[in-house]
């Protein structure tokens, strides 16, 4: 059994027979990523019709420009959800900067403190912006919420800061590919009780289903990857990482 930990069913062309392929292929759970009001509403719609389906509910750091006072507050509503099991996908982008750097900040501090009051571990995002998330995860005590790095961004080094933190780190199809090295290291390096899968579909199809739409049924490329890497067999990665993504997300 294999579980993917982020992916974007909302954005799928074929959702229904995107999660029977998913199940076809031993992936059964899922969860779904909010990264705006309207998407977490979706992420939730989505987790409640379909029973191995969990969502998260946040705003990214692209969608932190338009977020309101109101839309918090809905947030923390649909948070409060049983089947909602984290806050993100939240963090900074300071590659893309869809969204100016300061309004950014306040909006992963300000949903750090929802994860705290919740009780809900985070989903961050992080992309050329390593030094100021550990910051403000240091500053606001985040790194007690505990979570999981999505598409993890950093080098062996910062990826065992932030198992020391107790977190997770998150693999994605990018391992499948051939120019990713420093990620391939990360994997090699880090127990497997340290990590997770994601397909982060529809983005980020891994070899060989590359220029195709990624979808939660292709993860099992990604955990062959990393029991190559790894030099153990698949099944001790499904076992592991199944075991892991249960732990943080409370998947029952």
């Amino acid at each position: 059994m294999l579980i993917d930990t982020h992916c974007h069913l909302d954005m799928l062309k074929d959702l229904k027979g995107a999660l029977q392929r998913a199940k076809e292929n031993q992936v059964n759970f899922i969860v779904t990523i909010g990264i705006d009001l309207k998407t977490s509403r979706k992420a939730v719609e989505i987790a409640e019709t379909y029973n191995f389906v969990w969502a998260t509910v946040g705003v990214h750091p692209h969608e932190a420009k338009t977020s309101t006072d109101e839309v918090y507050k809905e947030l923390e509503i649909l948070a409060s959800h049983p089947k909602v099991v984290a806050i993100g996908e939240i963090g900074l982008d300071f590659y893309r900067n869809l969204s100016p750097r300061e309004i950014q900040i306040n909006a992963f501090k300000r949903q750090i403190k929802l994860a705290q009051k919740l009780g809900k571990p985070i989903v961050i995002h992080c992309r050329e912006a390593i030094s100021e998330t550990w910051q403000i995860l240091v500053e606001t005590e985040g790194l007690s919420c505990k979570g999981v790095w999505h598409c993890f961004p950093g080098d062996v080094s910062f990826a065992e800061k932030c198992i020391k933190a107790g977190f997770y780190i998150s693999i994605p199809g990018i391992v499948t590919f051939p120019k990713s090295t420093k990620l391939k290291q990360v994997v090699k390096k880090t127990p497997l009780e340290s990590l997770l899968l994601e397909t982060d579909a529809p983005f980020l199809a891994p070899v060989p289903m590359r220029g195709k739409q990624n979808e939660p049924a292709f993860l099992h490329y990604t955990a062959q990857k990393v029991a190559d890497i790894k030099e153990v067999s698949l099944k001790q990665v499904a076992l592991k990482t199944t075991e892991n993504a249960k732990k943080l997300f409370n998947l029952g």
